[in-house]
């Protein structure tokens, strides 16, 4: 049976949905705890006691929010598991944002029509997006 907890994942769930689509190497493992623990709120679903997918924003919880490692083990797809994630996700900002809120977010392309079904669009102008990767304190 399939339920949805409105709370962040544990490393352990984000390690096993991480591991079930691929993704064992966009996180680092030894921070996520620290990550996950400064979250703003999370969606984690389960089949039972297995979790199969999970999503979580970060941000300043006042203007700014991000749909953060919306995952959904593909054993679980096309059950619209990913689209009540993220449908989850925008609620609990209409809840808590004091005032106008700016929803961002980063998609794999295989997830953006799910976005664009939920009102996101591309960024082609102002704002356009941007990333930067910073070595850490460890790199050579």
């Amino acid at each position: 049976m399939i339920t949805f907890e409105d709370r962040i994942p544990t490393a352990a769930e984000q390690r096993a949905v991480a591991e079930a689509v691929g993704w064992l190497d966009h996180f680092d493992w030894a921070t996520i705890d620290r990550s996950l623990e400064r979250s703003l709120h999370g969606v984690v679903v389960r089949d039972g006691d297995r979790p199969v997918g999970v999503g979580r924003l970060v941000g300043d919880g006042v203007r700014y929010w991000y749909v953060q490692d919306v995952m959904v083990d593909p054993d679980a797809s096309e059950q619209g598991i990913g689209t009540r994630i993220v449908e989850r996700l925008l609620d609990h900002v209409r809840a808590e944002a004091p005032a106008e809120a700016v929803v961002g977010l980063f998609s794999s392309p295989e997830a953006v029509s799910v976005y664009e079904e939920l009102g996101f669009a591309a960024a082609t102008g102002d704002p356009l997006g941007m990333t930067l990767d910073l070595p850490g304190p460890d790199a050579a």
